[in-house]
């Protein structure tokens, strides 16, 4: 696979090494029909990403299960590249994901993976149409272990156990860890389908994580009215509880005596 201007750049993604090495033999057969350029290899989600915020490709083939942060996570993260590449996902088994993918029109191969079907998939990756968030958040089994935001053309990962709140800021979400802030051009109500588990909501525009919860206190504003606000690990700022979600206070409040 020698570098020519219009190769089909390629990366294969796979935490298996003996899976990239056939990858990359079928990709040898493959360039003697049209150039290909293998431009890098990744063993996991975040080095797929660290990989593509230096090096850009046409396609990565993206193996579904990696450990850490599996492919179709990984697929969304890709998304907040400027020129995010076609996804071609590989996999050995989930026949639940292969009839999401066809349903959506999601390009996939099954492992083993064969020389033609292999061939016919790169010959129209330039034309498969991109993947959309939503979709892939419909396919995708189980939450996010990350959320990702890009700085400066890269694509910074924000570990979901280190959030403290989610807020709402008009088209945006503030993310807050104990470090700093982020902003995400997601939904409220979306992550909080999506994290259900994980966060509480405290107000119309907030939610918080419950497992950072470690007290509750009480507020004066005015006319002498008071109101609570939860503590959170690690940050000084405390956050108001809207008299609608006052029930919380109770709730958590047995667990963290």
């Amino acid at each position: 696979m020698t570098k020519h201007p219009q190769a089909l750049k390629v990366v294969i993604a796979d935490d298996e090494t003996p899976a990239r090495s056939r990858v990359r033999d079928l990709l040898e057969d493959c360039a003697g029909s049209f150039p290909i350029e293998l431009v890098g290899e990744a063993a996991s989600g975040r080095e797929l990403l660290a990989l593509l915020g230096q090096t850009p490709a046409d396609v990565v083939l993206l193996d579904i299960r990696m450990p850490e942060m599996d492919g179709l996570e990984a697929a969304q993260h890709l998304l907040k590249l400027q020129e995010p590449p076609s996804v071609i996902f590989t996999t050995a088994y989930n026949d639940h994901a292969l009839k999401a993918f066809e349903l959506h029109a999601v390009d996939y191969l099954v492992k083993p993976i064969r020389l033609r079907r292999l061939h016919d998939a790169l010959t129209r990756a330039r034309a498969i149409t991109p993947l959309r968030l939503d979709v892939l958040q419909r396919i995708a089994p189980e939450p996010r272990k990350h959320l990702s935001v890009q700085e400066r053309g890269k694509v910074i990962l924000i570990a979901v156990s280190d959030i403290r709140y989610l807020r709402a800021e008009l088209k945006y979400v503030t993310v807050r860890t104990a470090e700093r802030e982020h902003l995400v051009e997601e939904s409220l109500s979306r992550l909080e389908q999506e994290f259900t588990d994980q966060f509480v909501r405290i107000h119309r525009s907030c939610l918080v994580a419950r497992a950072h919860i470690v007290g509750f206190e009480k507020e004066s504003v005015e006319a002498g009215e008071s109101r609570w606000a939860v503590i959170l690990n690690g940050l000084d700022e405390k956050l108001p509880v809207s008299r609608r979600q006052q029930h919380i206070v109770k709730e958590f409040g047995r667990s963290l005596l």
